[in-house]
């Protein structure tokens, strides 16, 4: 009989259920009152309710754990001594949109040898959120598999939706369901109405596919998520962080009835992709918020132990400790200072 079904697999494995994975790598009732504790902070900030600052710090993607969990140790401390003004939240990427191929992450390869472990990539992933969690550090992640909110959501703090998967009803559907404070970014041409559509859709109820906890291809209705914003990323021609896009993006939020609350990701097209330049992109935001601008609620940044990034692929063993496989970081020194910096700028404001 002529194959017509599946013509094009060459491999399907099981996964294991979400509801095994959490139970292999439970959170204890500390850590789920912290993450809530966390993520409606967040939700104040958003709204206005609270002026702290918002910023969103760390690698741009975690291939190595054990460098990974250095750097969180590190940001703990530092979020104690700067949360009267601002609120650090640790970066923890596990899954990197591609433009066209490349590693796609942790989840999808954690040996980083091509042999995409997912079952792996998942627990290593789990399990390191929540040793971030234990250190007393809320957690942030780019969502982009819909299917892997059910094994890792209970441990994030806030969530992106990235500039090449805003426009997506799926992803749109999927943060309408997600129960933590959510970033919609501009896309990558520089967009912002796909963004400010994609709150919209993600506040309204969504009926959908998806997986349950046990494993099974299900129906999922949501309540629609109220906790989310834009972020602006700038583009391929250029950036949007000045005052004038600003004003522009409140001008859209107002005319939809939406919260005036902004995060600039001063990395990608704000820094012409060049990470040394994000120091500068944050003192201009932090400007505006000291001359009274007050839609800006949060920055990212994209950090590590160590600057810049480096060729990938090579053999595991040849990395540098504490570097960037993916886009390029600022290093450990200079994100201390920046944070100080920042933190000095916002007391005086």
């Amino acid at each position: 009989m002529t194959e017509i079904s599946n013509v094009n697999i060459s491999e399907n494995v099981p996964l294991p259920s979400p509801a095994a994975l959490q139970r292999e790598t439970p959170r204890t009732e500390a850590l789920a009152d912290f993450i809530a504790h966390q993520r409606q902070a967040i939700h104040d900030i958003i709204f206005g309710d609270d002026p702290t600052f918002l910023m969103v710090v760390g690698p741009c993607s975690i291939h190595d754990v054990e460098a990974g969990l250095e750097y969180a140790e590190r940001l703990t401390d530092l979020a104690k001594e700067v949360q009267d003004k601002i609120m650090l939240v640790m970066r923890v990427y596990f899954e990197k949109p591609r433009t066209a191929v490349g590693w796609k992450g942790l989840i999808m390869d954690p040996h980083l040898d091509g042999t995409d472990d997912i079952p792996t990539g998942l627990r290593q992933a789990r399990q390191f959120l929540r040793d971030v969690v234990a250190l007393g550090l809320p957690t942030a992640t780019e969502l982009l598999d819909p299917i892997t909110p059910q094994y890792i959501a209970d441990l994030i703090c806030w969530s992106a939706i990235g500039a090449r998967t805003t426009e997506s009803q799926t992803h749109r559907q999927m943060a309408s369901g997600l129960s933590m404070p959510l970033g919609f970014k501009n896309t990558t041409t520089g967009a912002v109405m796909p963004a400010v559509n994609a709150i919209q859709a993600a506040m309204q109820s969504q009926t959908f596919l998806g997986v349950s906890d046990d494993g099974v291809a299900s129906s999922v209705t949501t309540k629609g998520n109220p906790n989310c914003h834009v972020i602006l990323r700038g583009s391929d021609t250029g950036p949007n962080y000045d005052a004038a896009s600003i004003r522009e993006t409140e001008e859209l939020l107002r005319a939809h009835r939406l919260p005036l609350a902004i995060m600039v990701d001063a990395s990608h097209g704000n820094s012409n992709k060049d990470p040394m330049r994000q120091p500068d992109v944050l003192r201009k935001v932090v400007s505006q918020l000291s001359r009274g601008n007050h839609s800006v609620i949060g920055a990212m940044i994209e950090s590590n132990l160590k600057a810049g990034s480096q060729r990938y692929p090579q053999r595991k063993e040849k990395l540098d400790y504490g570097r960037s496989i993916t886009d390029g970081c600022i290093d450990w020194d200079t994100t201390r200072n920046l944070i100080h910096e920042t933190y000095n700028t916002l007391s005086q404001a």
